[in-house]
């Protein structure tokens, strides 16, 4: 068994620990790139991350082909296209957290309402079209709202996060959640004034050393 099934799984229990999913609702993944494998790992359909070991997690090859004692989630075309079209990402979270889901119910992108948009790629996080779960339209549409960004909601779904590895995935996630209750709880203040363009690009300058560990002496202008 994968070294990787195991940190996937503690990975999927703390989804539900931090409560961005509850039961078998939401999914994870990780990209296998050790010893020239293909494809990916994805936790299975049906089941709660508690009552599931690492034996559980399921091999999908990228052409769809699936590995081990368990059927995979039924988002594992989500996860494939993802890793198709995105090199750079190594890892996907998908949940129905409280306020990303309830934002997504109301199909709103998150506007750069505050600078911690950026955290995600740019001046937004979008909500991509309604598809139904499960479905290759679903898949596609996801991918679409995902372009140079780490992060989309689904429309009357819920959140997708993208990290280049289990290690920092989590964490970007709870980011999200908290950004979406952010918004939310401005929204019953009224529409809140958003950042402009030129400040929102400042923003994402600065986001260049965001969430990484730095040298004292290292160059916050140096290109990354």
């Amino acid at each position: 068994m994968s070294a990787l099934a195991n940190n996937l799984l503690a990975v999927a229990r703390g989804m539900t620990a931090a409560r961005l999913s509850v039961g078998t609702a939401g999914n994870v993944s990780v990209r296998d790139n050790t010893d020239a494998a293909d494809g990916f790992w994805v936790t299975p359909s049906g089941m709660v991350p508690e009552r599931c070991e690492a034996a559980d997690m399921t091999h999908v090859s990228a052409d769809g082909s699936a590995h081990g004692r368990r059927a995979p989630s039924s988002e594992w075309r989500l996860h494939r296209d993802i890793y198709a079209a995105r090199p750079d990402v190594g890892a996907i979270l998908h949940a129905h957290a409280p306020f990303a889901t309830a934002l997504a119910c109301h199909r709103l992108d998150v506007p750069a309402f505050h600078y911690m948009v950026a955290r995600f790629g740019g001046d937004s996080v979008r909500c991509g079209s309604y598809a139904t779960f499960g479905t290759q339209a679903l898949s596609d549409a996801t991918v679409k709202a995902l372009e140079n960004r780490c992060a989309a909601l689904m429309a009357n779904h819920g959140m997708i996060v993208l990290a280049p590895d289990l290690a920092t995935l989590l964490d970007r996630a709870i980011e999200l959640e908290m950004l979406c209750e952010h918004y939310w709880r401005a929204r019953c203040l009224g529409e809140p004034p958003c950042l402009d363009d030129a400040q929102m690009r400042e923003a994402l300058v600065q986001f260049r050393w965001y969430g990484r560990p730095r040298p004292l002496d290292a160059d916050p202008d140096a290109p990354q």
